[in-house]
């Protein structure tokens, strides 16, 4: 039954979620892509594209698109509240306990211990997103040819946002113009 399916892929994702939204990409693309085969590569980025342009976190987004795509409405209620549920009866149990002996040193070291595994999480995101949207496909190493239209367009964004600080709003909106610049110069041609 589909609504079991997308809670135990949904609350897998929501119980080793540690370190938050982009941490949670390389999990989602494992179960949707991977594993389910719900989504292609190609949803799957439009997914982060869309769960980026919404509000709320990336993985609640995205349970709620892919509830909706494979059950509608009740689906995408199965799999938002599957993702929501671990990190309530987890962090309610870190709460008591994290009051409770607060002051031990080592809850300090598991903490520090947990920060590169998430920083490596969120890299390896970063890089497949990168490599999927350059290369079309998420193994940068696979080798591949490289839609030079998407990389000037990085470049650009990336330039916009770092070096002269501009508003995010205007760089999307910027980037979807060039994409649709981009595409209907193809369709032409």
């Amino acid at each position: 039954m589909i609504y079991w399916e997308l809670f135990k892929a949904f609350f897998k994702i929501g119980l080793f979620a540690i370190g938050g939204g982009y941490a949670t990409l390389p999990l989602i693309e494992n179960e949707c892509v991977n594993v389910h085969n719900w989504l292609t590569l190609a949803e799957f980025n439009d997914l982060i594209t869309i769960s980026q342009m919404t509000p709320g976190p990336i993985a609640i987004n995205s349970a709620s698109f892919v509830g909706t795509v494979l059950a509608g409405p009740f689906g995408a209620f199965v799999a938002t509240i599957a993702c929501i549920l671990p990190a309530c009866i987890i962090l309610s149990i870190l709460a008591y306990f994290y009051f409770k002996y607060r002051d031990l040193h080592y809850i300090r070291y598991i903490l520090n211990g947990l920060r590169p595994m998430v920083l490596s999480l969120i890299a390896v995101a970063g890089i497949r997103i990168l490599s999927s949207a350059l290369l079309g496909q998420s193994d940068i190493l696979a080798g591949g040819k490289i839609n030079y239209v998407h990389l000037v367009a990085f470049c650009l964004s990336f330039l916009l946002l770092r070096k002269y600080k501009k508003d995010p709003i205007i760089v999307i909106f910027f980037s979807g113009v060039v994409g649709a610049v981009a595409y209907l110069f193809s369709s032409y041609v």
